[in-house]
């Protein structure tokens, strides 16, 4: 039988790349829903390819025009943010990608686990502010959640048929983004179109933004830290220029597994989609002959702050995650809006955690209020 995949945040390019994987495996997917906040046009022209059992735009002034779109297909459509939620619960479903940017993804992700569908996990922030509480909801409802993440993925992959071997280290690879070579003080000016050329990857604005900055590993450490159980003193960052090894794991006895390939996000999102079975695919294949030369260095904690920043909020714990992802979700905006430079980012995540107030044992409503509280002081200080 064909499995039945959710699809949050199918206009972004993790949900497009998604689709290209489902197009490539008609006989093992289809698709049950889709969803958007904003892009209501790709949307609706998802929705006529596909045809789906439901679409939800996050944006309610975008209804009609998705409804009116798609009037002629037998399509139920949906608006507003609630109803992502509700979507997720659908009997129907049997997986649910969440690809949606930030902490919009929390909600859905939690309605989705406690409705008991496994989930394929590309919103990292959705286990950076509430990781505990997502691992424990998983295990009571029997949930499995597979990484889409590239790191995390090569790490889930490496941990397969090792449930009985301890784990020394987790070893997260960077790419280093498009400063590793620059200077402290270029990158004190760089522009918003310098950081958004990334050189590996092709990812959204936000994505490439915390690439550039070291934000994006710091969120994947503190993502590490809860979708493996391991602890933050057992997960090491390296910069991996090439892109060519995604992750490693590091044993006891001292061997180190590592999962290689190139830098192409359908890979680790049709593991997801067809775990335990992999599944064969068209895509270009490795060659080392072509990467002959693969290096590794430690990162620049004090030109790229925004990691040192990421540790500290792991080893803090409590609410800190949560206010240290909405304020840097507020300067990341502000940054590619032109409204602040590339290393004032990292200056008001620091003053709105200095200033906010520490929650040992957050519960949801309080992850809530700290990440509005967050948002509303990171943009004060910006304005």
């Amino acid at each position: 039988m064909k499995k039945r995949i959710a699809i949050l945040g199918s206009t972004g390019s993790i949900g497009c790349q998604s689709l290209e994987v489902v197009d490539a495996n008609p006989d093992s997917f289809e698709i049950e829903v889709l969803t958007a906040y904003n892009n209501a046009e790709l949307l609706v022209k998802q929705a006529i390819k596909h045809v789906p059992n439901a679409v939800v735009i996050g944006n309610e002034d975008k209804y009609a025009f998705v409804k009116d779109n798609l009037s002629n297909f037998p399509i139920k459509v949906y608006s507003g943010m609630d109803a992502i939620s509700q979507v997720v619960s659908m009997e129907t479903i049997d997986m649910v990608l969440t690809a949606m940017v930030g902490y919009s993804g929390l909600a859905p992700t939690l309605a989705a686990i406690k409705a008991g569908k496994n989930i394929a996990l590309a919103n990292k922030e959705t286990m950076v502010v509430a990781g505990e509480m997502i691992r424990n909801l998983a295990i009571e409802n029997k949930v499995s959640i597979i990484p889409v993440d590239s790191e995390h993925s090569a790490i889930f992959q490496c941990l397969a048929g090792e449930d009985f071997n301890a784990v020394e280290k987790l070893i997260l690879t960077a790419s280093g983004g498009p400063f590793r070579d620059k200077s402290a003080e270029f990158v004190k000016s760089a522009s918003r179109e310098q950081a958004l050329n990334h050189p590996n990857w092709c990812m959204g604005d936000k994505i490439t933004i915390d690439s550039a900055s070291m934000m994006n590993k710091g969120l994947e450490v503190i993502e590490a830290r809860w979708l493996f159980d391991v602890p933050q003193d057992k997960i090491e960052v390296l910069i991996h220029p090439q892109s060519i090894v995604h992750s490693m794991v590091q044993f006891e006895d001292g061997s180190v597994k590592a999962q290689l390939g190139l830098p192409d996000m359908r890979l680790p999102i049709q593991y997801a989609f067809g775990f335990p079975y992999r599944i064969k695919s068209q895509f270009p294949r490795l060659n080392f002959l072509e990467h002959p030369i693969l290096t590794f260095e430690p990162p620049d904690t004090k030109k790229f702050r925004n990691l040192a920043i990421a540790y500290e909020a792991l080893n803090k714990g409590g609410n800190w995650p949560c206010i240290m992802n909405a304020a840097n979700e507020i300067s990341v905006n502000a940054f590619l809006c032109n409204r602040i430079g590339f290393t004032e980012m990292s200056d008001v995540i620091e003053q709105v955690l200095g200033k906010s107030g520490f929650i040992p044992k957050p519960d949801l409503d309080d992850l809530k209020h700290s990440d509005k509280e967050a948002r509303i002081l990171a943009n004060q200080l910006i304005d």
